[in-house]
């Protein structure tokens, strides 16, 4: 079978080089074509574009680059016709998943989508699109199946396949002693950065990361740097303080990290399997209105998908003006001493592995993507 996949950001990336592992174990002859990142590439096949060129953040950014979104959808368009393909396989990304669903789906391909969109926090009137133009909808969170039932449109849920990255990660019995010898860190504890993947969230997050540095002085920060990120943006941003920069260890240093201060995205449920306490930070363009506005259209209680799955502030959030170099100082102060906070996001961290179940979703996906091609 020929696939062609969509993935738009670091997260797609992950989960969808895990899928093309799993469908290449379900289907000998699998052949992939992809937009995505290094770990895609890694599994093999041939990459169109990398994330880091179609990865747009927030209204003004898009509005500054609709001539290249509007480029890579026509790119991707003959791509996919040239191609041909026995299905197009959308990860989240629905700003230009959606359209590319429509057109793949016009002419006669196959459309999955891998990883709901969350319309269930944000433009719910995308599920007419998704209804018509949608073979197969596959989601890893449970809350969603609900949501779609409510709008009368089948979809199947077969775990998180976070797990399986965290399950079969290469430090999973690294020891902290090992941990700190490979990267020549002293035996204080850490507390880990995670700023995000997108340079526009770095900007504007991670400066106030490296303000609370001089008031923990008993503690070493290591900031898990993105590899689609240029090394002059964190140099830049880092230089005046004592910090470690790390790249592509991302599982090895949160691990061994006594607490972590994350940019909300998927890196808050990874950082919660790897069962490091967290506080959560999210800022964005547009200021205290835009921020007003966005809670007003939100559909949401929560931004962390920490705190959705579970239905409770079980980690601290720290959004827009909220975010402060001081706020981050106080939650932080919560969670790094041996306080009942600390012991209760412990505690729901448990509820939530549970939740989410065992390893094996890749898989368990990859055998229903391949069954729904073999049967059509």
């Amino acid at each position: 079978m020929k696939y062609y996949i969509i993935a738009g950001e670091a997260s797609g990336d992950l989960h969808a080089s895990n899928l093309m592992k799993s469908l290449s174990k379900e289907d000998e002859n699998a052949e992939f074509r992809f937009w995505g990142g290094d770990l895609m590439q890694a599994v093999g096949g041939s990459m169109v574009k990398h994330y880091r060129e179609t990865a747009f953040m927030g209204f003004l950014t898009v509005l500054k680059n609709l001539g290249k979104i509007k480029d890579n959808l026509k790119l991707c368009k003959s791509d996919i016709l040239s191609f041909n393909p026995d299905v197009v396989i959308l990860v989240d990304y629905p700003g230009f998943n959606l359209r590319i669903a429509e057109f793949a789906k016009l002419n006669n391909f196959r459309v999955h989508y891998y990883i709901s969109p969350k319309i269930w926090a944000w433009k719910e009137s995308r599920i007419k699109k998704i209804k018509k133009y949608v073979d197969r909808m596959f989601t890893i969170f449970p809350f969603e199946t609900e949501f779609y039932n409510k709008h009368n449109y089948k979809v199947d849920f077969g775990g998180n396949p976070l797990l399986d990255a965290i399950e079969n990660r290469k430090c999973k019995n690294q020891t902290r002693d090992e941990f700190l010898q490979k990267y020549q860190l002293p035996n204080k504890p850490i507390i880990s950065l995670l700023a995000g993947s997108r340079k526009q969230e770095i900007d504007k997050i991670l400066p106030l990361m490296v303000q609370v540095i001089t008031s923990f002085p008993d503690y070493q920060f290591v900031l898990a740097a993105a590899p689609s990120i240029e090394p002059d943006l964190y140099n830049s941003i880092c230089n005046s303080y004592d910090i470690k920069i790390i790249y592509n260890d991302t599982y090895s240093i949160v691990q061994n990290s006594h607490a972590a201060i994350v940019t909300s995205g998927t890196a808050t449920l990874e950082t919660a399997l790897l069962n490091t306490p967290q506080i959560i930070c999210y800022k964005t363009n547009g200021g205290k209105f835009l921020f007003t506005l966005g809670k007003f259209l939100l559909n949401i209680k929560y931004v962390s998908l920490v705190n959705l799955i579970l239905d409770k502030m079980a980690v601290f959030e720290l959004l827009q003006h909220f975010c402060t170099v001081e706020n981050i100082k106080i939650e932080l102060n919560k969670i790094i001493g041996s306080g009942s906070k600390r012991s209760e996001i412990l505690e729901d961290y448990k509820k939530l592995r549970g939740i989410l179940g065992g390893p094996g979703a890749s898989d368990r996906f990859a055998k229903m993507i391949y069954k729904d091609l073999k049967d059509k």
